[in-house]
């Protein structure tokens, strides 16, 4: 239930403040960037440890990214400036990939380095991303992760010949996830609305006022750093999952493939 009030709030927030996001101040939290935390703690542990692997039996990179929403922005936008800004892949060989999930907006993308474009060509990109929506549309977005990641990860290791060190075993879900309370989520934006509308608390006036509750709220909801405007410095940083090291430098033109589910 926590899950979809985080969710629901986050969106909801966005949404309403139509603020724009300074995608090039967003840092990353590791290989798995859940700004949106939706993923699961063991899931995500899971993928720093398989990517790490990737890069050192490959040398390819991987940003797994999450996001409450594009702020009206279009994915492929999003995604190449984010991917531009940390320098998915090693700078010169530019083999880094970036998926891209937009919780709000239900939309997904494969943005593809330079390096890569070969062995993920726009098709390949495409089907990985379709074979996600069933475990998307049931909001199992770790295990959603995982699929990709796995396919991604043995295609490069296959194309270069090489043996991965690291597995990624897949989880079946035999049950959806659990219902979403909509009271609970309905209640909450109430609240917020009415938040806005006093224009914060009493000593804070205009956009100022505002946004500093916005912060407030959503930091205590997913007890992470918040959804930043222009200039409030975006996400900021977070501790590394072990064995990642920082992206290298990477770039990549806007190849890969967009879907949604």
């Amino acid at each position: 239930m926590k899950k979809w009030l985080r969710l629901g709030v986050v969106v909801t927030v966005c949404a309403a403040t139509a603020w724009p996001v300074d995608w090039k101040a967003l840092r990353p939290q590791g290989y798995v960037s859940d700004f949106a935390g939706v993923v699961d703690a063991a899931s995500k542990s899971r993928l720093e440890a398989y990517c790490a692997g990737v890069e050192q039996s490959t040398g390819a990179q991987m940003a797994l990214v999450t996001i409450p929403s594009l702020q009206g922005e279009p994915i492929e936008d999003v995604a190449n400036t984010i991917f531009r800004a940390w320098g998915v892949g090693q700078k010169g060989k530019n083999e880094g990939i970036m998926l891209l999930l937009a919780i709000g907006d239900r939309r997904s993308r494969l943005e593809v380095g330079y390096g890569l474009e070969p062995i993920l060509p726009d098709g390949l990109s495409g089907s990985i991303l379709r074979e996600m929506r069933p475990a998307l549309r049931q909001s199992n977005y770790g295990e959603a992760v995982i699929a990709a990641a796995q396919e991604i990860g043995s295609t490069i290791a296959q194309a270069k010949g090489v043996t991965l060190t690291t597995r990624l075993e897949r989880r079946i879900h035999g049950t959806r996830s659990e219902s979403i309370p909509w009271p609970v989520v309905i209640g909450g934006v109430f609240l917020l609305a009415w938040l806005f509308r006093r224009g914060g608390p009493r000593g804070y006036s205009g956009g100022g006022g505002s946004g500093l509750l916005t912060g407030l709220l959503l930091g205590n909801l997913l007890g992470r750093s918040t959804w930043g405007s222009r200039g409030s410095g975006g996400f900021g940083g977070f501790d590394s999952g072990d064995g990642f090291g920082g992206f290298g430098g990477g770039d990549s033109g806007g190849g890969g493939a967009s879907s949604d589910w």
